[in-house]
């Protein structure tokens, strides 16, 4: 049954100072978010969203939050973060501003919305941070139940340090085992799938995970009864609560209005989650959103005069002023006191961060002003008058210092009296753009040591008695080395824990190894990936499984919202390295054989792409990635698995440099770029070119899309042969256009063609099923050797006649 504040059987008593501190923490935050959407309104910031309407809610969570643990939640959680000091009221205005000082504004430095939070976990060498003598906040991000998926990882991280406790020493000593991950997320939030799907998650695998769900009856405009079943989230829920002899969750119900009920909720909820490793999640009901979901509306158009006059009465900080003075806690001279500090506080840091800003451009304005005076003394230009207007703005950006001093240049270059200034402005330009690079560019990937860039490439070796074993087994037995080399590594997935998955790459690994390292999981990508990321930022070393390639898409949103934006929307404070492991391709039909490289390259930058053609190959590349921090994305050839290949000597040492292409057949005619299975299909092709008119053509395998060719050895080929085909099995304009860009625009290799480059990708439509259905649907040997053939007959006509 349901647990209400009325069953709780403790009354958690809370000193007065500490009543009074709360109180003013939340009044402090309620004047943070009126000031900050003034701002906005004002012009002075862009856009502002908040957590007005549920500061006690989240005073009385936080209070059991401790060092260790991890905040996973959305972006209304300032009170809690004020309450824990993780916040101070002027870095709160900073992100408003978009201050990209990470000293002032260290969760984002101007990256991310405000109310976007987060806590180093990595130190810039690449070290995970002592995560147990800290508070924790993974990095905010916007999609609504975005915060979801990874809070399964990073709860699951405490939980195989409880049941496997040696390997604690291997994490660096970050876990002790009783840690909660703390979520949050908004009523209307709980309508998404991946909010059904971490629940059901945590309820099987038993994690200690809690997570407030936040009611104020709306989402934006939409009221809870077209969002949720039964118009209550904890009604809903009822069919996932835990029993004596069953798994599940644990429901806890309280008004948000209730200061001592919700004290009295979340510490008997969070010591419960504590102790048993029990989910719970508390529906926190009867909470106001005073000021609307954020700058850019407002919540009067949508609400009734009635429903707006509840919110009024049952506001949150009125019903705990209510409460102090009802109690004899305070009298009211001693609440208007508080109030009136609080106000205080919030408007200093206000200005303050505003100083902080605008001096941030102080440097680069004065250095302009001196080249400006210069330009007037000898014209009629009246520039610094001009500069004037510029800087004058309620809202002065880096943009249009740019901006003016870019057209001014352009005056200039009429002017030729005025020579030495124009250079000098034009050296401010590239320093000014120079440094904002910094700001607003960069971090995508890791750059330290610790960079899989950096990682030195290991060639795989052979002995005389290699033997010819299926590409399943040479996968197989390195995977056996690195469970062995690294105590840290885990990994889990659809049929990879018992059956070590479908191709059996990890057949035996969890008999050698545990349930605790290799484990099942259930036919849920999103939360997969979660598991991963959470796993991640606390010092394991994840391998998350997705069967198939087709079906990354159902975990799109984590990749691309959450894996791979956070080291850049952090500035490197974070970081994740999962290391994705599917299989795709060559197969069977729509769902089997898809190769969406669009959709992943414009998608997953700040993830490394690889895309070997064989298992040898992908065994050298997680050899690679896990000596490194960067999360990366592999590929395995789903033909690979039963096609013979050498068995190496060196398991687990030799090591597959990322963005290095390999020259498997070189040639003088043409040079094939190509990836993955197509591979063996250029090669085979090359062949019969050969043998046919002595056409040599050079087949490159990329090997990894991102990163592209660092060392630019496809140009190099392509003065040699002065012609190129790109080749691969997405769509038109997919892959092949990209690596078209890649060569001609980056390499600057269109120079030296002779003919018109050419694509050779798969039909517009996905591929049809059967060993036919591929066959006409993707590239193949003949396709290639047409293409091939006819480039030689653009160029020479009477030697390459039209077949």
């Amino acid at each position: 049954m349901y647990i209400e504040k009325t069953e709780l059987t403790t009354n958690h008593q809370i000193p007065t100072k500490e009543v009074l501190q709360d109180y003013y923490t939340a009044y402090l935050s309620r004047q943070l978010s009126i000031l900050g959407r003034r701002e906005v309104h004002n012009g002075r910031a862009h856009f502002g969203i908040f957590g007005d309407g549920k500061e006690v809610a989240q005073l009385a969570y936080a209070k059991n939050f401790r060092k260790g643990d991890w905040r996973s939640g959305y972006y209304r959680d300032q009170t809690f973060m004020l309450a824990l000091d993780l916040l101070t009221p002027e870095e709160f205005f900073a992100m408003i501003y978009g201050d990209t000082d990470d000293e002032i504004n260290p969760s984002t430095g101007g990256r991310n919305f405000n109310n976007h939070f987060s806590t180093a976990n990595i130190t810039p060498e690449g070290e995970i941070k002592n995560l147990a003598d800290q508070y924790n906040s993974a990095s905010d991000i916007s999609s609504t139940g975005g915060q979801m998926p990874r809070m399964l990882g990073l709860a699951q991280a405490a939980k195989i340090a409880r049941r496997q406790p040696d390997i604690i020493k291997h994490l660096n000593n970050n876990i002790k085992g009783n840690e909660v991950v703390f979520g949050s997320i908004g009523d209307a939030s709980t309508s998404e799938g991946i909010f059904w799907e971490t629940i059901n998650a945590a309820g099987v695998m038993q994690v200690p995970l809690a997570v407030a769900v936040y009611d104020d009856g709306y989402g934006i405009s939409v009221p809870v009864e077209l969002q949720t079943t039964k118009s209550s989230i904890s009604a809903a829920l009822k069919g996932f609560e835990k029993s004596n002899d069953s798994n599940g969750i644990k429901i806890y119900r309280c008004k948000g209005w209730n200061y001592m009920g919700l004290i009295n909720t979340f510490k008997d909820g969070i010591d419960h989650c504590r102790k048993t490793q029990t989910p719970v999640v508390f529906h926190i009901e009867e909470l106001t959103q005073p000021q609307g979901h954020s700058t850019s509306g407002s919540h009067e158009r949508y609400k009734s005069k009635e429903r707006l006059e509840w919110e009024n009465e049952f506001d949150g900080l009125v019903k705990m002023r209510e409460w102090l003075i009802d109690s004899e806690t305070a009298d009211e001279e001693m609440v208007t006191e508080i109030e009136k500090s609080a106000k205080k506080r919030a408007k200093k840091a206000r200005q303050k961060a505003w100083d902080n800003y605008v001096q941030g451009f102080k440097k680069e304005r004065d250095a302009i002003k001196k080249i400006l005076d210069k330009i007037d003394e000898k014209s009629e230009l009246q520039s610094l008058r001009r500069f004037e207007k510029v800087t004058d703005k309620i809202f002065p950006t880096r943009r249009s210092h740019l901006s003016f001093a870019k057209r001014l240049n352009l005056e200039l270059h009429v002017l030729p009296e005025l020579k030495e200034e124009k250079a000098e402005l034009k050296e401010w330009i590239h320093r000014f753009e120079e440094r904002t690079k910094t700001f607003y560019s960069g971090e995508l990937y890791r750059t330290g040591s610790d960079s899989a860039l950096k990682v030195k490439a290991v060639p795989v070796e052979y002995d005389e008695n290699s033997e010819e074993v299926n590409g399943s087994v040479i996968v197989n037995k390195n995977f056996e080395v690195l469970f062995k080399r690294y105590p840290n590594l885990v990994t889990f997935g659809q049929d990879t824990g018992k059956l070590g998955d479908v191709n059996q790459g990890m057949k035996g690994m969890q008999e050698k190894f545990g349930m605790n390292r290799v484990s099942d999981a259930g036919i849920r990508e999103a939360t997969i990936i979660g598991q991963g990321i959470g796993l991640a930022m606390c010092g394991y070393r994840p391998i998350a499984e997705i069967q198939y390639l087709d079906y990354l898409i159902y975990a799109q949103s984590q990749l691309s919202d959450d894996l791979a934006t956070l080291q850049y929307r952090t500035k490197g404070k974070q970081a994740a390295p999962l290391i994705v492991r599917t299989r795709g391709h060559q197969l069977q039909g729509i769902w089997h054989a898809g190769s969406p490289m669009q959709l992943l390259l414009g998608s997953i930058r700040g993830m490394y792409l690889c895309v070997p053609r064989n298992l040898t190959q992908a065994a050298g590349m997680y050899n690679t990635l896990l000596e490194g921090n960067d999360p990366a994305l592999v590929i395995e050839p789903l033909k690979g698995y039963n096609v013979k290949e050498e068995l190496p000597s060196n398991h687990g040492d030799y090591r597959v440099p990322l963005g290095v292409p390999e020259i498997m057949r070189e040639g003088t005619d043409v040079t094939v770029v190509t990836y993955a299975w197509n591979v063996h299909h250029a090669i085979k092709a090359a062949k019969l070119l050969q043998d046919f008119k002595n056409i040599s053509i050079e087949v490159i395998d990329v090997q990894t899309l991102l990163p592209f060719d660092v060392n630019h050895t496809i140009v190099e080929s392509i003065k040699k042969t002065n012609k190129v085909i790109f080749m691969d099995e997405d769509l038109p304009g997919g892959g092949t256009a990209y690596m078209m860009h890649k060569v001609l625009e980056e390499q600057k290799a269109f120079d030296y063609l002779d003919t018109a480059p050419r694509t050779l990708p798969a039909k517009e439509h996905r591929p049809a099923y059967g060993i036919d259905g591929e066959y006409f649907s993707k590239p193949n040997v003949e396709l290639l050797f047409r293409n091939v053939y006819e480039m030689m007959g653009e160029v020479e006509p009477d030697k390459f006649p039209k077949l």
